[in-house]
Formats: structure tokens, sequence, C-alpha cells
């Protein structure tokens, strides 16, 4: 892809710039062309993983992700095209908006491209083809949607309509109705789950903060707009926390294959003017994600972006992913509504929360832990409260970080027996430096863990209870790539290859833990120690004085920090 020279002095972080953005837009833009039907209601992209939806529904896919491309571009020529594509898949061609199908997805991208651009695609369409369009769109306000973030899909599809005066009354009852079904969901904070259950990820923002909160602006609605921007802006003072000093993105939860997607609630916090962060660090911290990928290999020689992470990787696809699946980055450069002269485009860059000092964030929604470290950039996430078992490993593993990925040999586990499985996650707190859990395996061992971090340092404590006496028990670590250390030193109960057995009753297992990409970094044993205080009892010293006295037992656990 060719990019403008880097300017370092607008962007002395990525040497990125809106002219940067522009241009990934165009190359991209023009790389899927070659691939669309005659008629431009298709977009059949190559590649070997057809979703379970079909050929028909993916070529649906392709069109849809794209024009969402072309619409935050406001590029006339190419929506030019979009109208002629759209004038056949109405006209026949697309398949019909049903009962949680993919269609619905693709119908909610249409919906949004085309009242982002309304002067310059919708007014230009003939009565007949508008008309036939609305029809087709309308189906979406009745469709039954997976109880997920499938919900915003109606709410997006009949904010347009709406606005268009097609079926309002209809249009008003799928809004209110998936308005509604997100606050059961809603759980403080700033953060959605997606669906019942915990399954915390992307998703809160590239579609629970996404949907609503652009439905709120187009609609000029201020009461929507307060609810909604506020909880965005409240979500942004922790998701940008997740992006490494290299631009990654936390790698955890699934569709990970959307990638720079990752960039939508940055922007549109800024679009908003819902966010706590500097237009300079808006920018950083969405050119970083955008460069990151582009600088690694998503997208292929034909400049179409592969179905993978950095190229193609099969590892991080579902049962729904297909070819055009990672257009959905499309959303990543929401960013071009904001005119060229807005502060985030015009201001310098600023370092990220990761760049700029060592923290250890707890977020109390999720139940999550997050870890920084300045000297390398990298940012590792300890993962006390999300889980979805349709999609282990990236929901279940006990920690992810910005530059690894769950290994096949269950990385940041514990294996009671021959049983790696962590399911029925139940929180039991995040605090100053650290956060506990409690899982029950597949065999009905039941694992409390609590972890606390300083610096790159992590002290990992797993209390096993309700596994025969006897049974081996397993630490993992990290699964660190090249240039990047992974350390796991025994502490208390297990030996030297981190294995250790349970006794008659609970047992506890303790691990130190670093991952670091520091040349020559202090030794892990100088840089934490733990001292057994008495049954469940650990006293826990950092290498500069502070510390912690921690209690784990049965009932939970309990974490007194000493400065």
């Amino acid at each position: 892809m060719h990019l403008p020279p880097p300017d370092r002095t607008a962007g002395p972080r990525t040497g990125y710039t809106r002219a940067h953005w522009e241009a990934a837009a165009d190359a991209l833009l023009a790389a899927v062309e070659p691939y669309a039907t005659e008629d431009r209601a298709l977009y059949h992209l190559p590649g070997d993983h057809e979703s379970w939806s079909g050929r028909l529904s993916d070529g649906l896919e392709g069109y849809a992700r794209t024009l969402l491309l072309a619409a935050f571009r406001r590029d006339e020529t190419a929506l030019g095209r979009y109208a002629e594509g759209l004038a056949a898949g109405v006209g026949g061609v697309w398949p019909r908006i049903e009962d949680r199908g993919q269609p619905l997805v693709e119908a909610a991208s249409i919906a949004l491209a085309l009242r982002l651009t309304r002067p310059l695609l919708w007014d230009r369409l003939d009565d007949a083809v508008r008309q036939r369009a609305a029809d087709w769109l309308a189906d979406a306000l009745t469709a039954e949607a997976w109880p997920c973030n499938w919900e915003l899909f109606p709410v997006t599809v009949g904010g347009f309509l709406q606005e268009i005066g097609h079926e309002p009354d209809a249009s008003r009852k799928a809004i209110d109705h998936g308005l509604e079904r997100i606050e059961e969901w809603y759980v403080g904070g700033g953060w959605y789950t997606d669906g019942d259950g915990r399954k915390f990820d992307y998703y809160n923002g590239w579609a629970m903060h996404l949907y609503p909160v652009l439905h709120a602006w187009l609609a000029k609605d201020d009461r929507l707009l307060e609810l909604y921007g506020g909880r965005l802006e409240r979500h942004l003072t922790d998701y940008a926390r997740l992006f490494g000093s290299d631009g990654a993105p936390m790698h955890q939860g699934r569709s990970l294959t959307y990638r720079f997607a990752t960039t939508v609630p940055l922007w549109l916090g800024a679009l908003t003017g819902r966010t706590p962060l500097s237009p300079g660090e808006t920018r950083r911290l969405a050119s970083g994600a955008l460069k990151y990928f582009l600088d690694r290999g998503a997208v292929d020689e034909r400049g179409l972006l592969t179905l993978g992470w950095h190229g193609p990787d099969s590892g991080v696809l579902q049962g729904y992913s297909g070819p055009a699946s990672p257009y959905w980055a499309s959303k990543g450069f929401l960013g071009l509504l904001l005119p060229p002269d807005h502060p985030v485009w015009t201001a310098p860059e600023e370092p990220g929360p990761a760049e700029r000092a060592d923290a250890v964030t707890s977020i109390a929604a999720p139940n999550w832990l997050v870890q920084s470290t300045s000297s390398d950039g990298l940012v590792r996430l300890h993962n006390h409260g999300s889980e979805d078992v349709r999609y282990d490993p990236y929901y279940t593993r006990l920690a992810y970080s910005t530059v690894t990925a769950p290994s096949a040999s269950y990385d940041n586990s514990v294996i009671v027996g021959d049983d790696p499985s962590r399911t029925g996650i139940e929180p039991l707190g995040v605090g100053d430096g650290w956060a506990a859990s409690r899982h029950t395996t597949a065999s009905g061992a039941r694992v409390t863990s609590l972890v606390l971090a300083h610096g790159a340092a992590e002290v990992r404590a797993h209390l096993v209870t309700g596994a025969a006496p006897g049974t081996l028990v397993r630490v993992t670590g990290w699964a660190a790539p090249d240039g990047v250390r992974a350390e796991l030193l025994p502490a208390v109960g297990l030996t030297d290859e981190l294995t250790g057995v349970t006794g008659e009753s609970a047992t506890l297992f303790v691990a130190l833990a670093r991952l670091t990409a520091e040349p020559e970094p202090v030794p892990l044993a100088e840089s934490v120690s733990v001292r057994v205080e008495g049954e469940g009892e650990l006293d826990v010293r950092w290498s500069g004085g502070s510390g912690a006295r921690i209690r784990v037992d049965e009932s939970g656990v309990e974490v007194t920090v000493r400065d």
C-alpha cells in the first residue's frame, strides 16, 4: 500500500496524518473494486474460508462493509458505483433480511452509510429504487436478532428509515426495543456485556457504543447523546489503556480480524465531543493501530485485507467469518467524518497511556487488571471476569497482552489433572494492584485465583479445592513471541517444573510471572518476594519496599496493600 511520507512534526509517534488515513482508505476501496459483480451488487472477494451463511451472503457482506468505508471517505465516485449496486441489490439480487440471518448485520452497515451520505447517494436515486431499498431495509425492523449486539442493527436501520419517513411507527418501535435491550447488559463504568453472561471485549466499542451514540448524534437527540455519550466517555478512560506503544490492540476476544475497527470508540469520542482524551492522544492511538497492522502484513499483495491478525491466521476466525469479514475494519475510518481542520487532525500526536508511565489499573465492571510498562510499551490484561465458552481460548485464559496470542498449549492457565477448562468464572473483585476470581473446571475442581502486579512483575496465587488428594496441578504462564521474554518461577507449592499436587484439603499454589521486552531486566526473583505467613496467608514484597498481605481461602480473597 502506497502512503505519503511520514510527517514527524504532526505525527512524532507514528508519522501519520489525515493524508495517510485518506490514502489507506482509497487504496482499500480501489483494491476491492475488481471483485465486484458486473451489476456491483455483490463483492466476491477471494478466499477459501466461506462463512456458514454461504456465498451470496458473503457477497452482500463485501458490498455493505466496503460501502461503509466509501461513506466515511465521502468519495462521490465510489458512492456512485455503490449506488448502482444498491439498485441491483434491492432489485432481486440480495437475500431477504430474515430472523437471525447475516443480512440483518449488513443491512445496518448499508443503512448507516446511506444516512451518513444522504445528499451524495440516497437523494440522487430514482424514486423507484428508493422505495425498493426502503422496503428491503424495513424487514430489519421486525427480524429477530440474536440476543447480543445484533439488537442494535434494527436500531441503526430504524434510525435511517425514520429520517426518510418510511414506516415511522415501526422504525420507532425497533429503535426503542433495541435500546431497551442493551440496558439489560449495561453493567456500569462504561461497559456492556455482549448479551447475557460476561462477554467483555472489543464489541463494547465497535458495536455496543458505536450504534447508539451515532444514532443519538445523527438524530440530534440531546437526551440520548447525554446518556450514551456519557457512557462512551467513561469507557474511553479504560479503553485507551488497551493499546501498546507499538499501536497493537489487546489480543483478546472474538472477531479480531476486524483489526483497526478497535479505533472506533476513539474516533467516536472525538466526533461527539464525549471523550476524556486530548486530540493528540486520540490520533496517536488510532494512527498507531492502523500503522501497526499495515506494517505487519494485514494487507496482501493485491491490496486486500486478509482473514487474520497480521497476515492470514485461521486462529482468530469464527464460523461467521467470510472473505469480506475483515472489512468491518472500515469502521476504523470513522475519524474521516471529522473535518480536516478539527483539532484531532491538526494537533501534534501525544503519547498514549502505555508510553507515559508504568501503571496497574483495575477495571471493576469486567473485573480486569490492566498492567503496562513504559520501558517496553507492553500492556497485559489479567482476566478475572470475562468468559464466553463458545469462543475459548480468547475469553477464558487468565491473561492476555498486546504482544502475545493464546497458545494451543494452554498458556496462562491452571491445569488440574488433565483438565485445563475454566468455566463459570465468578469475579471476586479488583483493587489497588490486584484482581481475583473463582472458576470451576469441567471435572468439578474449584480454583480461586488472585494476581498482584507491580511494574512488569506478577504474583499469581491459585487455591485448588474439590480435587482428589494427589491430583497433579500445573500452572502455566505467558507464551512469548521472539523478542519478548516470558518468565514463570515457583514460589509456593510448586516444583521447578511448575507442578504440584493437591492435599487432603484446599491447596495453595503460587508462582511469580513476568512478560517483558526489556533487554536486560532485573532478575524476577529480585523484583518480588513471597513469604508464607500462615495457612492461606502470604506476604508479598516488591523490590521498592511496597507490598501486600493476602489471604486466599474457600470463602474468597482479602488483600491489604502496604506502601
